[in-house]
């Protein structure tokens, strides 16, 4: 049975790294937060923490809080057919409920934490590349990423993701200590 794997954290935790080295194991992939940025270049916008956040309330006042999980099942369902998928970038409540749901056991959750004093330093020392042209690995001041902390857990429902995930890694030194514990958590998925 194919299984869906989110990842969630607050911004700069590590969730790309996780779902990339996921996709380097031959899964599928999606990001939640395509759908903002998809619809910000539709606009002409450009990708700043304002023009997003104003994107993600209109998506989600037309949709409701579970607007990403609802928007990309069909792509999941997709996805899902062919292997393993990995979701970056759980987001809310209504999110995970909608996914687990629809998904039951096939559905399992990965939070990636660092503390904000580490997450900051690393989104602060980003540079966008060329090549990155789905803006998943853009800089971002401590300032703004607080702003964004603070609007995710307020507004966004995104603690209780978080907290009710089926494995936690700590990310707070090197990527190969990360995926050291993401490499235990995938076995035990894996068997399930």
């Amino acid at each position: 049975m194919n299984k869906l794997v989110c990842i969630v954290g607050m911004a700069g935790s590590g969730k790309s790294m996780v779902a990339d080295f996921l996709v380097g194991r031959g899964y599928g992939y999606l990001r939640f937060g395509q759908i903002t940025l998809d619809i910000v270049k539709q606009r002409g916008l450009e990708p700043t923490e304002q023009n997003e956040k104003q994107i993600r309330i209109g998506v989600r006042k037309q949709y409701g809080m579970g607007a990403y999980a609802t928007l990309n099942i069909p792509k999941f369902d997709a996805l899902l057919e062919k292997g393993n998928v990995v979701g970056d970038g759980l987001y809310s409540w209504s999110e995970y409920k909608i996914l687990k749901t629809r998904y039951g056991p096939r559905f399992v959750v990965i939070a990636v934490y660092a503390p904000p004093r580490i997450r900051y330093e690393r989104l602060s020392k980003r540079t966008l590349a060329p090549s990155d042209t789905d803006l998943r690995h853009r800089p971002m001041a401590p300032e703004q990423a607080q702003a964004r902390d603070y609007a995710e857990l307020e507004e966004m429902e995104k603690g209780a993701p978080i907290a009710m995930a089926d494995f936690t890694l700590l990310n707070l030194s090197t990527p190969e200590e990360l995926f050291s514990e993401l490499e235990k958590a995938i076995r035990v998925i894996e068997q399930g």
